[in-house]
């Protein structure tokens, strides 16, 4: 697991936080882009008037604009390098054209850090840690193995060293909960079970929504007659408090033994599923192409996959885990750590059981022209045949028991690979 803040640290720099922000509604026609001094800054207009300090822009308020305003992103960003300028003339000319609709401004340090609907929620870190670590104080045991606060997202991890199992004869994992949150409208509140590998320091997120906790930064529709106002979170308070004692129950409940039982066996379960190991490097592509991972990734992964000598889901899991303490942000680590567990749950169970190797070459194809819009439905038309194909005996009939169990998406497929019609050009591709 990638080391962070400590726990002293970051309770710190989220009190600091919380008296240097300030949340505005603003109407966008009030707003004006300066690049003058050659970078871009965000004014706040009342009649020509400023009405507070010039507001250097993050790159996450930067986005934001330019989706609010139909500005492709890489454009936005070409102009923001190259040519401020320009971007601050393109901006400022959709600011005055578009809806007078109230957007919220979400500031720092001086600094626009968010420009979100306004319907967006605050459910801020102050509160979160509020209510979660006198929680985490009544768990006998209970550490915070790493905590992380960047520019966009809260990550509290804590590891319940009394509930304890072994995947395998010596390979002893312990019971933990992540809670993470965004401020700038980038993710959800988040509570979640942790598995955290004693062998070597590896955590891993459960990414199971039948386990977890998620709520929304979303609400009713703030409004003020004024271009611009101090938003105030008194009106939230009541409803947040009722989401806030949900989330503690969430937090004693991520620790609960039946629950972590059930992971565990999961765990257990994906050391028996063997991968193909004819070529390594070829089903290491095929993982990066379903989780949308870099080639860098892939090779830190292949590296790690190598060392450990464990093909199985379980060994190809802990190398991605693994590969998380290798990358430099801790939003990145956080997002591989989740991975591993998808793919351990079944994402790669559907390959590996099935000895499909006649897939690999034509899935890898197939995954390929799904991200282009021309052809994106015939190739998902043929991706479905070459998986069902899969699972059809010898004797022309498809299991479908089988194929839910091993690949839940499959439960609304109920017919043979026969029944599906295939653009010729995809059928030969693929062959």
């Amino acid at each position: 697991m990638k080391a962070g803040l400590t726990i002293t640290e970051m309770a710190q720099e989220i009190e600091r936080q919380a008296g240097a922000k300030e949340d505005f509604l603003v109407n966008p026609r009030a707003l004006e882009m300066d690049a003058t001094g050659g970078k871009p800054m965000l004014r706040v207009l009342e009649g020509g008037v400023d009405q507070t300090e010039p507001l250097a822009i993050q790159e996450t308020a930067h986005r934001q604009m330019g989706t609010h305003l139909g500005i492709p992103w890489r454009y936005y960003e070409k102009m923001l390098q190259e040519e401020p300028g320009l971007l601050a003339h393109n901006v400022n000319h959709w600011l005055r054209r578009g809806e007078p609709a109230q957007r919220m401004l979400r500031t720092l340090d001086g600094k626009a850090r968010a420009f979100l609907s306004n319907r967006y929620r605050p459910i801020d870190n102050l509160e979160i840690t509020a209510a979660v670590l006198p929680i985490i104080g009544e768990m006998q045991g209970a550490r915070f193995e790493s905590c992380s606060l960047t520019e966009n997202y809260l990550y509290v991890k804590v590891v319940n060293p009394r509930l304890t199992g072994e995947v395998r004869l010596g390979d002893v994992v312990q019971a933990g909960i992540v809670i993470s949150n965004s401020e700038t409208g980038l993710g959800a509140v988040n509570v979640q079970p942790l598995v955290y590998r004693l062998a070597c320091l590896n955590g891993m997120v459960v990414n199971d929504s039948r386990v977890s906790t998620r709520r929304n930064h979303v609400g009713r529709a703030s409004g003020t007659d004024e271009n611009f106002a101090l938003y105030s979170q008194e009106t939230l308070a009541q409803d947040n408090k009722a989401f806030l004692m949900k989330i503690q129950d969430s937090v004693r409940a991520a620790v609960d033994e039946a629950r972590f039982a059930k992971v565990l066996d999961t765990m257990r379960k994906s050391t028996e599923a063997k991968l193909d190991t004819t070529d390594i490097p070829a089903l290491v592509k095929l993982t990066c192409s379903n989780f949308s991972l870099t080639d860098a990734e892939g090779k830190g992964i292949l590296q790690h996959l190598l060392e450990g000598a464990d093909y199985t889901l379980y060994g190809l899991a802990n190398a991605v885990t693994r590969y998380s303490q290798d990358v430099e942000s801790y939003e990145r680590a956080t997002e591989l750590e989740g991975i591993g567990y998808c793919q351990r749950h079944f994402k790669m169970s559907f390959f590996a059981e099935m000895e499909c190797r006649f897939l690999l070459d034509g899935i890898q194809v197939l995954c390929s022209l799904i991200h282009q819009p021309t052809c994106r439905f015939e190739a998902c038309q043929a991706l479905i045949y070459q998986l069902v194909l899969g699972l059809t005996g010898k004797n022309g009939k498809y299991n479908y028991p089988k194929a839910v169990h091993l690949y839940p998406p499959f439960f609304d497929i109920f017919c043979s690979a026969k029944n599906y019609k295939i653009a010729p050009a995809l059928t030969a591709t693929t062959s």
